[in-house]
């Protein structure tokens, strides 16, 4: 039996509206760099598997510091590579490219129209929710902003107690502040490689929100749509074994 759903944050319960890889690609072919649908998919792949706490993002933060010009830029030289871009290219384009994203990507804080209801759904399942993000700083004013606060037991964030996604330990911690055994909890979130991988590893049942199927084969329940949760949890709590929960989000 569940007893408890955590959710992630950005890319999950909140997202940027415009998305950052769209604007970006967009910008890249503009400025000569073909981008077809396939290098767009592989592109946000990799994205998520470079903030996962990737080693290319702690070497980056280690070099740079996250907070400089020379860091951003090396993102973008990053991205561009994961768009198909030769190394001469990435040399040539990041530069404008980062200057670009950092005057002209300013993107609002959206709430999917679908996640309050589903929401209130599972507060009337009597599941206890609460969310889990890779930010370093709290984050409660955020939720209450967007309106969401009120359906979360509580809200963690990495930086609170200095453990980051996948690291197991995040997840653990927030199961004891619950007061639930990982096994009674699953973890929503839209990244394949902090959520999933690192949910799997605290022994939570993960849950993957793909709306744009980036991910192939996660091995994994997936939802396209905040609709299709209560299903996959099943109306009682339940969660379906694996290949009914992936027939379900079929």
């Amino acid at each position: 039996m569940l007893k408890a759903i955590f959710f992630d944050l950005d890319g999950t319960i909140r997202h940027n509206e415009p998305r950052g890889t769209d604007v970006f690609a967009e910008h890249a072919a503009a400025i000569g760099l073909r981008v077809r649908e396939d290098d767009l998919l592989r592109a946000m792949r990799w994205e998520h598997y470079y903030w996962a706490l990737s080693h290319e993002l702690q070497d980056d933060e280690k070099r740079f510091g996250r907070m400089s010009n020379d860091f951003w830029q090396q993102y973008a030289h990053r991205q561009l590579v994961a768009l198909g871009a030769s190394t001469g290219q990435a040399v040539e384009m990041a530069p404008r490219m980062n200057e670009y994203m950092s005057k002209a990507y300013t993107p609002t804080s959206v709430v999917p129209d679908d996640l309050p209801g589903m929401l209130q759904s599972l507060t009337q399942a009597n599941l206890k929710l609460a969310v889990i993000s890779n930010r370093d700083q709290p984050f409660d004013d955020l939720l209450n902003q967007l309106g969401l606060d009120s359906y979360f037991a509580f809200a963690l964030g990495s930086g609170e107690i200095q453990i980051w996604k996948p690291d197991p330990g995040i997840f653990l911690h927030a199961c004891k502040q619950i007061d639930v055994q990982p096994e009674e909890a699953a973890y929503v979130g839209d990244n394949y490689f902090a959520d999933v991988v690192g949910a799997r590893r605290a022994n939570l049942t993960p849950v993957l929100y793909d709306p744009r199927g980036i991910f192939d084969d996660p091995e994994c329940a997936v939802i396209r749509s905040f609709t299709e949760l209560p299903a996959i949890l099943g109306v009682d709590g339940r969660l379906p074994n694996q290949k009914m929960a992936k027939r379900a989000a079929q």
